[in-house]
């Protein structure tokens, strides 16, 4: 992460409700191009709410998304992948009737129909071979499981080139030969300038490949820094493990 680069992204103040329930209840945060932020906290923080509001799921209900000094906040999920937004989801939305050689190609084509000439698109076979799918090409989405599905999750959104990538679970169900690959590739990701902000349980993955976390717990940040930091505020352990331990 170069920290004199200008935000890429930055989320404003931003409120979404359910009802008369605040998922996010005033959240503020940035990330600049080649960081990875992680967004950790309990069930009902607000963690997956955040991603769903960037990546045009969800309209907001109050505050501000810039992305690349526009508002984008309310704009519609594939307008905002020409945008150079793309996302994973918790539980991988792939065509399942489709190969997965096909489900990429669904998603090299959209990419291309951006028009952005400034960044190159994948090749197929550089998507297959660095994210383990090449022995599963011409295999249906249905057929794979937890893990390759998840593989190919990602790569659907790195073929549309986003500059913001925004991972939700990704690494949930994975081994730890898996997990340590993935953050691998998650950091080489990073390096080519690719903003990244991760939504993730295990905290060990969240040490091994952020810059910067965001402890979200009722739909408000309580702490930003590293995680390293993070463990030591009595704040952020009432939060995850009870009033008992804060002390």
């Amino acid at each position: 992460m170069s920290p004199d680069k200008s935000p890429i992204l930055k989320v404003s103040k931003l409120v979404k409700r359910f009802g008369g329930f605040y998922a996010l209840d005033g959240l503020s945060f940035h990330v600049v191009p080649g960081e990875i932020l992680g967004l950790v906290g309990p069930n009902g923080s607000g963690k997956t709410t955040s991603i769903n509001v960037i990546s045009g799921l969800y309209g907001p209900d109050g505050g501000e998304v810039v992305f690349d000094g526009a508002s984008i906040g309310g704009a519609a999920s594939h307008k905002l992948v020409h945008r150079g937004i793309n996302r994973t989801f918790q539980v991988p939305k792939p065509f399942l009737s489709l190969t997965v050689r096909q489900n990429i190609q669904v998603a090299l084509a959209y990419g291309q129909a951006a028009g952005d000439a400034a960044a190159a698109p994948p090749s197929m076979a550089q998507l297959l071979e660095e994210y383990r799918l090449k022995e599963v090409a011409d295999r249906p989405a249905a057929d794979l499981n937890s893990a390759q599905q998840k593989m190919l999750d990602l790569t659907r959104a790195l073929a549309t080139r986003p500059r913001l990538l925004l991972l939700d679970e990704l690494a949930a169900g994975l081994n730890p030969a898996e997990l340590d690959w993935i953050a691998g590739r998650i950091k080489a990701l990073a390096a080519t300038g690719m903003a990244i902000i991760v939504v993730e349980h295990l905290m060990g993955f969240i040490e091994q490949i952020t810059d910067r976390v965001i402890v979200l717990n009722a739909g408000k940040e309580i702490f930003e820094g590293t995680l390293a930091t993070a463990v030591h505020e009595p704040q952020v352990i009432e939060v995850f493990l009870g009033g008992e331990h804060a002390h």
